[in-house]
């Protein structure tokens, strides 16, 4: 892999080992990583391959076992849950298949309070303008349970965006959505990466998606591969 010359993010021989009731279970070994800042990246691989958790390491949510993982110029080594979540405030935003919203906040509070735990003054009118840029500024008073699933998707990656995150991981965004819904948010993901300058990182099992990416990232057995 040709490494880029300043990346966002890097990770150089990083394993992963988690325990379990069987023993040890080896789940990435040596992966040698490098992303650009503004780089679409999908990351590709059959269920169980270790995709979600190279996400997870990649966002400092599961640590390496070894190796290091540099993300904004920041290693995640070593570093405290508080210096890690605070890493992740500043610099991920992250939109899973399942939306995680918090189902007793309105649409705008769900998208506003990272940032409120951030101490930013401005955070409602943050969350405005990102539900805005998603095209929910209808809907800002709604609870997710009054949201469609497309809708609760949007305010997730309106959440991600908000704080001005310059690395976004997607790990299969569209799994939960309808074909139609699922394009939409996949076009809307594209489109604010473009405007944000956003780097993006988007976990799929459609290779179509991944397609629309620069690069196609192949995990397989744990072992990471440029794809074609």
């Amino acid at each position: 892999m040709t490494a880029p010359q300043s990346p966002v993010l890097a990770l150089r021989d990083v394993h992963l080992t988690l325990s379990s009731r069987a023993g040890e279970v080896h789940i990435l070994h040596g992966v040698n990583l490098a992303v650009g800042s503004g780089e679409a990246v999908g990351i590709v691989g059959p269920s169980g391959s270790g995709k979600t958790s190279l996400l997870m390491v990649m966002s400092g949510l599961e640590p390496a076992t070894s190796g290091t993982v540099t993300l904004a110029g920041e290693s995640l080594s070593g570093k405290s849950e508080e210096d890690l979540a605070r890493i992740r405030r500043e610099t991920v935003g992250i939109v899973f298949q399942s939306f995680h919203l918090i189902p007793t906040l309105t649409a705008i509070e769900n998208v506003a309070i990272p940032m409120e735990f951030r101490g930013l003054t401005d955070a409602t009118a943050r969350a405005t303008e990102a539900l805005k840029r998603v095209g929910l500024s209808h809907r800002l008073d709604h609870y997710p349970g009054q949201l469609s699933g497309g809708e609760q998707q949007r305010v997730a990656i309106a959440r991600a965006l908000a704080a001005g995150a310059k690395v976004l991981l997607a790990d299969e965004p569209t799994g939960n959505l309808d074909q139609d819904t699922g394009n939409a948010i996949i076009d809307l993901l594209f489109d604010l990466k473009t405007r944000e300058g956003a780097t993006l990182l988007l976990v799929t099992h459609d290779r179509s998606l991944a397609a629309r990416c620069g690069r196609i990232i192949e995990v397989r057995d744990g072992k990471v591969s440029e794809g074609a």
